[in-house]
């Protein structure tokens, strides 16, 4: 089988693959229209966010026999038309899903603790203690939305804090000993902390909006390690204004661009704009899947799963 990569991954991923007997070219510059022009020639296309594998991409790809993405999700493709052409679909979200793990935790740590803020302060001559005392994850209602491999980690990882963790996800039984499933309404009655672990879907687009945080109960910690554009910024930054979400740790924002590699093609929004100046708000640049390990994890399971499907 003949095999295109489109974005530059891990040489592992090439490496373990030349050693199956798969042949392997490289293209991580030309414009997509370009590729189209000879992709009938491939049999499998390797890519993580660089475009869209549309229609037309794939009307194209004549002799496509699948499409592995090296990362979680499968947006970024037309799903339901590569599936009438009998294209397999491939992701590796096991292989990141410890780094997201982590790094949710981390935000949230951070976030209680106001290291950010309190480090910023000691840099800049300033020794204000009463003023960064910070609470305690121990007793916290922890709640995730979504609970898939992302989700499955974070609980994981929460085990050792003495909080309580409830999930919420659109299938049903998938709680396990790390995370008790509770309907949405329990949900948003009781958690002191919201973790999104979800894809980006009709279903999450825009999902935490103003109607959305106002349906809680009491205020709470946001945590986004999934997909920015289910998180409305500016319902965010009037909710951190009036006290009804506590801080926020976001490692993917609205405004990012497809492939995830810019964030704006024009001027800032207002909200993001305040967004910025908010002492609450720990922000990073998509990267809570993006470790050392992971890199290479990502590779291996991309490799894994190809070998497994197609030798």
């Amino acid at each position: 089988m003949k095999i295109l990569h489109l974005d530059n991954n891990h040489p592992l991923l090439i490496e373990q693959l030349a050693a199956a007997g798969f042949e392997n070219d490289e293209d991580y510059t030309s414009a997509k229209e370009v590729v189209e022009q000879r992709i009938a020639e491939y049999d499998g296309i390797v890519i993580r966010s660089r475009f869209n594998i549309d229609k037309t991409f794939i009307d194209a790809a004549t002799q496509l026999q699948f499409i592995a993405r090296v990362g979680a999700g499968l947006e970024s493709i037309d799903i339901p038309y590569a599936e009438s052409k009998d294209i397999q679909l491939i992701a590796a979200p096991e292989g990141n899903k410890n780094a997201v793990g982590e790094h949710a935790l981390g935000m949230l740590l951070s976030l209680f603790n106001n290291l950010n803020r309190a480090d910023r302060e000691v840099k800049a001559g300033q020794w204000n203690r009463e003023g960064n005392r910070g609470v305690e994850l121990d007793g916290k209602i922890v709640g995730l939305i979504g609970y898939g491999n992302m989700g499955k980690s974070f609980a994981k990882k929460l085990k050792g804090f003495n909080c309580t963790t409830f999930c919420y996800d659109i299938k049903e039984d998938v709680g396990n000993k790390n995370a008790t499933q509770v309907s949405l309404k329990t949900f948003q009655e009781m958690v002191d902390v919201v973790s999104l672990h979800t894809p980006w879907t009709p279903q999450t687009n825009k999902m935490v909006d103003a109607d959305f945080i106002n349906g809680f109960k009491k205020p709470f910690w946001l945590i986004n390690t999934a997909r920015g554009k289910s998180v409305v910024t500016k319902d965010l930054v009037t909710a951190l204004k009036s006290g009804k979400i506590l801080g926020a740790g976001l490692d993917v924002l609205e405004y990012e661009k497809l492939s995830f590699e810019h964030l704006f093609s024009s001027e800032m929004s207002p909200e993001f704009k305040e967004l910025l100046t908010m002492d609450n708000v720990i922000l990073s640049p998509h990267i809570a899947g993006w470790t050392v390990e992971s890199k290479i994890k990502l590779a291996e399971t991309i490799v894994e799963k190809i070998i497994d499907t197609f030798k």
